[in-house]
């Protein structure tokens, strides 16, 4: 079986999700307590890819070299790839010539969360003589996302792959996962910039189609994000405690499996947890009623408040009895002084402080 690489794409300015972005990248928000690339790279290193290389570029690159390191604590290779602007998905792999040299390899961008592993897609494609697959899933706002569209008579043929169409002929989305082989570098020379001044990777696959080559696709079962939005992130971050096989470290805990609860954790009695929700270590819990669809990072304080279907990072601060949902509350915020039992909703940047 024919050795692949991964490329991981770390770039781009995260302009939707600002001010969660405006002290690092997207790709590092966390969802159940976990960067949201850290997803991609064990996909691949669990489909048996161990050289990765991960495309970087702005000002918070250190932070992902930071983060990542050498990929030794994650068990895999990295090299680091610099794109100095962001110029589209098919230039961020044109920079990649060099790393991939002859291999078949996989494009994950970094801020899509897949709910079924590569594992199966990889070894369809390892065999295949395909000179790319593309993974399809069903979507509600199709203008959203580029969109394949199969020929009706032979419904295992793309005919047409459109970026984000206003009047979308399809309900197929390509998602941010491509399978391709060294061919496509050819292809990405032959591109113009589209009228948003990028190398688009939609071109580029139907560039690849219409030189005949031959591309295969499936379609993904269970689900898929893209976490653009705010929105995204916290319904990825529900998704993904959904399906998580939540199970308490101590044997004799006193909480469902779907709570998890980090080291020196202290949780007054006359506190309610509804799962599921992932907890930090060193978290405070007094009086306070968690879940469900909760992520709470470590050393986090939180007193007479309700939090439900939101993302509190490290170090947050929560001493109010304001009831928080779907939210975003980024690393060393803080909440306080209130004593109206309402509903809120939050979206705070890193050490935001904030009085009711």
């Amino acid at each position: 079986m024919l050795e692949l690489k991964g490329i991981i794409l770390h770039g781009g300015h995260g302009t939707r999700l600002r001010p969660l972005t405006h002290t690092g990248p997207k790709q590092l928000l966390p969802i159940a307590n976990k960067p949201m690339s850290q997803y991609a790279l064990e996909d691949l290193k669990n489909s048996g890819i161990i050289d990765i290389g991960i495309i970087i570029g702005g000002v918070y690159s250190e932070k992902v070299k930071e983060y990542y390191g050498t990929g030794e604590k994650f068990g895999v290779n990295i090299t680091y790839i610099k794109q100095d602007s962001p110029k589209g998905i098919s230039h961020a792999i044109s920079l990649c010539k060099n790393f991939i040299g002859n291999d078949k390899f996989i494009v994950y961008l970094g801020d899509n969360v897949l709910r079924k592993d590569l594992v199966d897609y990889t070894k369809k494609f390892q065999s295949s003589d395909s000179d790319a697959m593309i993974l399809l899933c069903k979507v509600k706002d199709a203008k959203r996302f580029g969109i394949a569209v199969l020929d009706k008579e032979n419904p295992k043929k793309i005919n047409q792959i459109i970026e984000k169409p206003k009047n979308p002929p399809s309900d197929l989305a390509v998602i941010g996962i491509y399978f391709l082989t060294p061919k496509i570098f050819n292809i990405i020379n032959k591109l113009k910039p589209s009228w948003r001044g990028e190398l688009e990777i939609t071109d580029a696959l139907q560039l690849l189609m219409d030189q005949k080559n031959k591309i295969e696709y499936d379609i993904v079962t269970g689900w898929w994000k893209d976490t653009g939005t705010p929105e995204d992130i916290i319904d990825a971050n529900k998704l993904v405690l959904d399906s998580f096989d939540i199970t308490n470290n101590e044997k004799n805990s006193k909480y469902p499996k779907n709570i998890l609860i980090g080291k020196n954790c202290k949780i007054s009695e006359n506190s309610i947890l509804k799962g599921p929700i992932i907890m930090g270590d060193n978290c405070v819990v007094s009086s306070a009623t968690i879940g469900p669809n909760v992520s709470i990072g470590d050393n986090s304080i939180l007193e007479n408040c309700g939090i439900e279907n939101s993302i509190l990072m490290n170090d947050c601060k929560i001493i109010s009895t304001t009831h928080i949902f779907d939210s975003i509350i980024a690393n060393g915020s803080e909440i306080k002084k209130s004593t109206l039992d309402k509903k809120q909703q939050f979206l705070l940047g890193e050490r935001s402080q904030v009085n009711l």
